[in-house]
């Protein structure tokens, strides 16, 4: 059985047993049991918050300037999921990982993206959030005079998934609008401060005891006559034959003019294992020309008929002639252009030159000199200078024939323009990685980014902290928000902490490697839940925080129009705002799928129509290009 199905029969049990000790009053009356939920009621508590409230000035201080950081937040969480919402309607995305059911869930293990491994640091993240968020709530109300009736927590079974603070209804009720707005944007202050104090502490002391183990890190394997059974994700090459490995580029570059198919490889444990080389294709692009008959795990055997097994010999293969015929292990072949695959950008110098825009395109040559790959572009545009007018070959990124010639490519020229940094030639395209869009490893590897999600966990990716910030709770989802990522990041676990080195912490504690990581998971997390928390209860709709600031803003301006149904204008502003946010929402999170399949289904049937309509090779074109969501 999955892991969803336990969890659910995990809750049927619960609620079983539950249900039955509280019919024969074993539950105390403290504790509330409906369903697969469980309440906790109490009292305590209340008079360490009086003592805590006592510098009444100071809390309202803070909490006004909450109040603004909310008011912003809201404003931004409404705008963007309502202009999202619009663009799912209007053009449907293809549905991701994110989409489905079970990964709208933040139950680690259930959501593809939240591991077990680290369950214990996001339980805690939960945690520390639930009881700073109702804390403040509980501590405005006593700044403000608001009388607590109790407080406590909300379990899925034995998973903490709420908690809350009962004011006094009599006493709340008397409360201004003020005293109640800062009230209601307090657990978004804390969340928000807890948020700030746990990535100050990652990006600062915890992440910089951190650095990236010397070798090239294997993320992934693929399956094929050089890697099966021989080198394993977590392996760290630091040798191959006599050359010393430092990193992944050094590896590709260290392979890139490696003729040998024999190799020996010492790994970072002192293990030795013998390769055969041979060309895999580690990683397709959907828009490559050769998509339709390459897929992840094949092997390229020949280019114009010569046997390659090398990234030197296919490198060879391919310098003089733009368009060749390859060869795959399974026998079948395609003629295509070998170069960078590109989108070309709408706005950018590209497209001004009579470019493609919005289009794909394979750019073989720049300015007279050979590309193959997707770093060559990135070289030919280091080399060129802003304002400079060079000539680019492209070929249409579908220009795949099976016979000896064509396809035929295109000469543009292009006046570059200026990055926007300063920093050099700016061409306008986005690169797919490798050879039109094909990643090939002779030795069958996917190597790991572990230098770049440390660069992000330490905040230096030279960006803002905002930036840096959204950055890092992308992390645990990372390879759906940018396709050229391979992997997520969920924190130093599993595999992955082999790539990592620790440094001491200079705290005289004499921490070990361990306990760092451990110390860097549990703030990751707990400012991950944290600003997660914040945003979503700044969400302008009932019962949520930014739904009660709602009513007390829309009520503060309405009260002030020349008008007699004040209440009934308020309430109609409140339930407006909250059922488009709640129509955007379930749109942004079940729309692509829904309408996706709504979309495939109607092109379906058109290119059957098509297909019998003309000659029968469309419909299997359109087909292919259909799924690779063209």
């Amino acid at each position: 059985m999955n892991t969803l199905l336990w969890v659910v029969v995990g809750a049927l049990v619960y609620t079983g047993t539950a249900v039955w000790l509280q019919s024969r009053g074993l539950i105390p009356d403290s504790i509330n049991i409906t369903g697969p939920t469980t309440t906790i009621h109490t009292k305590r508590g209340r008079e360490f918050l009086d003592r805590l409230s006592a510098p009444k000035r100071i809390w309202r201080s803070m909490a006004n300037l909450g109040v603004g950081g909310t008011l912003v937040i809201m404003i931004g969480a409404f705008a963007t999921f309502l202009l999202q919402a619009v663009a799912v309607v209007a053009n449907p995305p293809e549905p991701t990982g994110v989409n489905t059911p079970q990964n709208v869930l933040v139950i680690p293990g259930v959501n593809d993206f939240l591991p077990l491994t680290v369950a214990a640091e996001i339980v805690f993240g939960l945690l520390v959030g639930l009881v700073v968020h109702e804390g403040a709530h509980g501590l405005l109300c006593r700044v403000e005079d608001i009388e607590i009736d109790s407080m406590g927590v909300v379990l899925l079974t034995l998973l903490p998934m709420g908690a809350f603070v009962e004011p006094d209804e009599k006493s709340a009720a008397e409360a201004n609008r003020g005293s109640k707005t800062r009230m209601y944007a307090a657990g978004v202050t804390a969340n928000i401060a807890v948020t700030a104090v746990t990535f100050l502490l990652l990006f600062g002391p915890v992440a910089g005891a951190v650095s990236v183990a010397p070798g090239a890190p294997v993320g992934n394997t693929v399956s094929g006559p050089s890697g099966d059974g021989v080198l394993e994700p977590g392996d760290r090459i630091v040798e191959l034959d006599d050359q010393e490995v430092t990193s992944s580029d050094a590896l590709t570059e260290t392979l890139a003019e490696y003729e040998d198919r024999q190799v020996s490889l010492t790994l970072g444990d002192g293990s030795v294992k013998q390769l055969e080389r041979a060309l895999q294709v580690t990683a397709v692009s959907p828009d490559s020309p050769f998509a339709n008959v390459v897929g992840g795990e094949t092997t390229i055997t020949a280019v114009d008929g010569t046997p390659v097994y090398t990234e030197a010999g296919f490198a060879e293969s391919v310098a003089e002639a733009g368009v060749v015929t390859i060869e795959t292990d399974s026998g079948e072949t395609a003629r295509g252009p070998i170069g960078a695959l590109v989108a070309v950008s709408a706005d950018g110098p590209f497209a001004a030159a009579d470019g493609p825009a919005g289009e794909q395109v394979v750019i073989t040559e720049i300015a007279g000199t050979r590309v193959v790959d997707n770093q060559d572009v990135r070289t030919a545009l280091d080399e060129a200078a802003p304002g400079e007018e060079v000539s680019i070959v492209a070929y249409d990124a579908e220009a795949v024939t099976e016979g000896e010639t064509g396809p035929e490519p295109t000469v543009y020229q292009v006046p570059l323009d200026e990055q926007e940094d300063g920093s050099g030639a700016f061409l306008g395209v986005q690169i797919a990685q490798g050879v039109s869009g094909l990643a090939i490893n002779s030795l069958g590897v996917v190597t790991y980014p572990a230098e770049s999600f440390l660069s992000i966990l330490s905040g230096d990716v030279g960006t803002s902290a905002i930036s840096g910030v959204f950055l890092l709770l992308l992390l645990p989802f990372i390879s759906v928000v940018d396709p050229s990522s391979n992997f997520n990041f969920a924190g130093f676990v599993d595999t992955n902490t082999g790539f990592y080195q620790v440094a001491d912490l200079g705290l005289g504690l004499g921490l070990g490697d361990p306990a760092v990581f451990i110390l860097a998971n549990v703030l990751f997390w707990t400012g991950w839940v944290n600003i997660n928390l914040a945003i979503f209860n700044c969400i302008p709709a009932f019962p949520l925080d930014g739904g009660r600031i709602l009513r007390t803003t829309t009520e503060a301006v309405v009260s002030r129009l020349p008008i007699d149904s004040k209440s009934t204008l308020t309430r109609a502003v409140t339930t407006s705002v909250g059922l488009v946010m709640l129509v955007s929402l379930l749109v942004v999170l079940f729309g692509p799928q829904v309408l996706w399949t709504a979309v495939e289904s109607r092109c379906w049937r058109d290119q059957n129509v098509s297909a019998r309509e003309n000659t029968p090779r469309l419909a299997p074109r359109h087909s292919a290009r259909l799924a690779r969501g063209v």
